[in-house]
């Protein structure tokens, strides 16, 4: 795996390692309106309506923010995407025929922008400069103001400084597409509704053919699509919602999710069948899933709920509703508690259009498919991967095992980023050491491993044993811990390097060889609490 450097999220080696977040989740798919194909982090569904324009039928991705938030959901990053459609143009007339013209700066046909000119403080003399007020408002000939940009004493001069094509290169409302070099003329009150004068946009928006399965993918070169989520964008889960309520998600963008989630270091959450109308159905279609990975998991049925614009209740697909169940649940006990943490139930006003048994629920599980209730399981199911029986790591069969070994991957590799910045030697690597080896003690403490009764449950390596004369700009770490059991042993070599961080999984015996050659090293008796010594 390899994550860029970015000095932003830097820390000093005197500071200890920060646990990374689990409960943020990234959605992909159309929307009403907004920035296209750039990461916009959410905390409630009232922010997913300020930016993206609230619930809209061609949208499944509005209802499945929705459903997150109301199951409890706590963080989302949305990427909306877009094929074709066209953004709404704005005229500013000038007392010749060369008139100003702008763009807003998000396609649709929801994007209602509004323009006012005018000429208050502006010296007579003064025959460049113009004042110009850009909004955005809820609905056309309405005063409900979303969002607003001044520009004072803009001028028509491209030579000054208050150039006006200078100043809205950083409108996040619009971009200027036909200069002149008139100033546009004072704008009066032409619609009765309004209080103001203002241009309102023109009625050219266009939201766009349906998605593709090539538009939700994108591109890694330009960073669209799926590669919209760039490196500065952390997050623990990616949902792709229906394309449409007709079209469900290829196998192309499960398998480019799942690869994107791997490199990650997240988990795809993927959605059943919508045939899939029974445990029998759902049992039998397991054995034919294209999907086979701990990196994604699953949850049965689709649910029901209440479509507030066909004002009934509607099938949904569940894997919005199960991402806002895993997260809200981080808040009640630890993630890596199997079972307790991962099985409650769907909060009212969602519920699973069909029912599943105890019985059911435990043959559905041991084909890796987990399954929704709507009250307290008396024997909570440890939520399983897709990764079923022929995952190599029979741990990652579990959801809270691989979410563990994610979360320890993604806090030592953030947390020990410093290091390239620092002069390599033993010097650094005692301190990097002292910081892996705090960061895996405090969860030792609170229970994350699996409990040892003969020795420890975690090792930390950084010293000479792991660092190569030919990369002596580059910091190896090597870390592990016991995940289900004593002697079910997962460990990783980290590496730092100004090019960027690769974490690659070693096995045990090679982890016991190093570990052997600390009775003949000076370092051995710098052996912390916790720590695997030969």
């Amino acid at each position: 795996m390899t994550v860029g450097i970015h000095v932003a999220e830097e820390i000093t080696g005197g500071e200890r390692i920060a646990r990374a977040d689990t409960a943020t989740v990234a959605f992909i798919g159309r929307t009403l309106r907004g920035p296209v194909n750039e990461s916009v982090t959410l905390r409630s569904f009232s922010d997913y309506q300020a930016v993206f324009g609230g619930l809209w039928q061609p949208a499944p991705l509005s209802y499945a923010i929705e459903h997150f938030f109301e199951n409890g959901g706590l963080c989302a990053c949305v990427v909306r995407v877009i094929n074709g459609g066209r953004a709404a143009t704005i005229t500013l007339p000038t007392q010749s025929a060369k008139a100003w013209h702008l763009e807003a700066l998000c396609p649709g046909t929801r994007e209602f922008l509004r323009v006012a000119v005018d000429y208050d403080n502006i010296a007579s003399a003064d025959e460049n400069s113009f004042n110009l007020v850009v909004q955005r408002v809820r609905a056309p000939g309405q005063e409900h103001i979303e969002d607003q940009e001044i520009y004072t004493r803009a001028s028509v001069d491209p030579s000054s400084p208050r150039y006006v094509g200078f100043l809205i290169a950083e409108s996040a409302l619009v971009r200027l597409k036909t200069a002149s070099d008139e100033r546009p003329l004072t704008t009066s009150r032409s619609d009765g509704r309004l209080v103001s004068a203002y241009v309102s946009s023109n009625p050219d928006g266009d939201d766009g053919a349906p998605l593709t399965d090539y538009d939700v993918i994108g591109s890694a070169t330009e960073g669209t699509g799926l590669f919209a989520f760039g490196a500065e964008v952390p997050f623990n889960f990616l949902y792709v919602p229906p394309l449409s309520r007709d079209h469900a998600v290829g196998p192309g963008i499960r398998l480019i999710a799942a690869r994107i989630c791997r490199n990650r270091r997240a988990l795809l959450i993927v959605d059943p069948p919508i045939e899939w109308a029974s445990p029998q159905d759902a049992a039998e279609g397991m054995r034919h899933v294209d999907l086979v990975t701990d990196d994604a998991l699953m949850y049965f049925p689709w649910i029901q709920a209440y479509d507030r614009l066909r004002a009934s209740f509607q099938p949904f697909a569940p894997g919005a509703a199960a991402a806002g169940m895993l997260s809200r649940l981080q808040t009640e006990c630890p993630f890596w508690v199997a079972g307790e943490a991962e099985d409650a139930p769907l909060r009212p006003g969602l519920r699973p259009i069909c029912a599943v048994s105890d019985e059911w629920r435990e043959r559905l599980a041991q084909a890796g498919l987990n399954t929704f209730t709507t009250v307290r399981a008396r024997q909570p199911l440890p939520a399983r991967t897709l990764g079923g029986l022929r995952t190599p790591t029979s741990a990652w069969r579990y959801l809270s095992a691989k979410r563990l070994a994610l979360f320890v991957m993604s806090s030592i590799e953030r947390g020990t980023r410093w290091v390239v910045f620092e002069q390599a030697g033993p010097a650094l690597s005692q301190r990097v050491h002292g910081q892996v080896a705090d960061f895996l003690g405090s969860l030792a403490a609170d229970g994350a491993f699996a409990p040892s009764a003969e020795g420890p449950n975690w090792v930390a390596v950084c010293d000479e044993r792991l660092q190569r004369a030919d990369e002596p700009h580059s910091v190896h770490v090597l870390f592990g811990f016991a995940a289900e059991r004593a002697d079910d042993w997962h460990c990783w070599v980290l590496t730092q390097e100004a090019t960027g961080s690769r974490i690659n999984p070693v096995g045990f015996d090679r982890v016991k060889s190093i570990l052997a050659q600390a009775r003949r090293a000076p370092v051995a008796s710098e052996a912390s609490a916790g720590r695997l010594t030969a």
